[in-house]
């Protein structure tokens, strides 16, 4: 385990510190010791994170977050809540972190700190099986549905201004809704992430392409302005990084065959 998390670890020395020198704690409870770390996800987001059978919440997400929990020598409790929710529970404090393939906008950044990205998956457009859809010419006077409050919310909206593709724009609260509407034909395609889109494919039989604008950011852990478990992360990440715990965790969920 490479560390404790900065708070725990201050409220101890302090409580040392008192002890040694004879004086009585006038600040009891101060330094609050949190032994909870609670994580805000949205578990419709397949392979990063979704209900199995059983209803329990699993995905590359949720190993990425219970080891960082583990080295951080916390319990981990998981909130699931729609994605639009996520950042306001962060400016709220009602959770601590959220995981939950998550980009890092820079508009994002003005409301919440990141990591070091994680991940970059990439987006695809994916449409019912013969559609003939292959370039983003092809969407022109069709329907295209996004997640809600997703990086492919914004990039749908900036291809649309940017590349001059005039197609109508329908967010839905999540992935699989997507998908129900290309299957009854209520809309046309769907953007999503690259990795996400991967397992729809495979399972529905479904066509798709790549976007090829821009590459959107990468995703990367979320946390309230100024947390100080930022820096205590970020160094979890870069062991994992050079142990190659993450490759491991990319290779158990996030491989073309998942």
């Amino acid at each position: 385990m490479i560390m404790k998390k900065s708070y725990l670890l201050a409220g101890g020395v302090a409580a040392l510190l008192l002890t040694a020198c004879g004086q009585e704690d006038t600040a009891t409870g101060a330094a609050e010791q949190k032994e909870v770390l609670e994580m805000g996800t949205s578990a419709e987001f397949a392979p990063f994170e979704s209900r199995n059978p059983q209803g329990d919440i699993v995905g590359f997400d949720i190993d990425l977050a219970n080891y960082i929990a583990d080295e951080l020598g916390v319990e981990l409790k998981i909130t699931d809540m729609k994605f639009d929710g996520l950042i306001g529970a962060l400016q709220n404090d009602r959770v601590d972190l959220v995981l939950a393939g998550m980009s890092a906008t820079d508009a994002r950044k003005e409301n919440v700190d990141f990591s070091t990205e994680y991940n970059h998956s990439g987006e695809m457009f994916v449409s019912q099986k013969g559609s003939g859809l292959e370039t983003l010419e092809d969407l022109e006077g069709l329907t295209v549905g996004v997640q809600l409050g997703t990086i492919q919310e914004e990039g749908a909206k900036s291809i649309i201004e940017e590349e001059a593709i005039d197609f109508e724009l329908k967010a839905l609260d999540d992935s699989g809704a997507l998908i129900q509407e290309i299957l009854s034909g209520r809309i046309d395609a769907a953007y999503m992430d690259k990795q996400v889109a991967l397992g729809y494919i495979e399972a529905q039989g479904l066509d798709a392409f790549d976007d090829p604008t821009t590459a959107s950011p990468g995703m990367a852990v979320a946390f309230p302005k100024g947390s100080d478990l930022v820096d205590d992360v970020n160094a979890v990440l870069a062991e994992m990084e050079e142990s190659g715990k993450l490759d491991e965790l990319k290779d158990k969920w996030l491989t073309d065959e998942q």
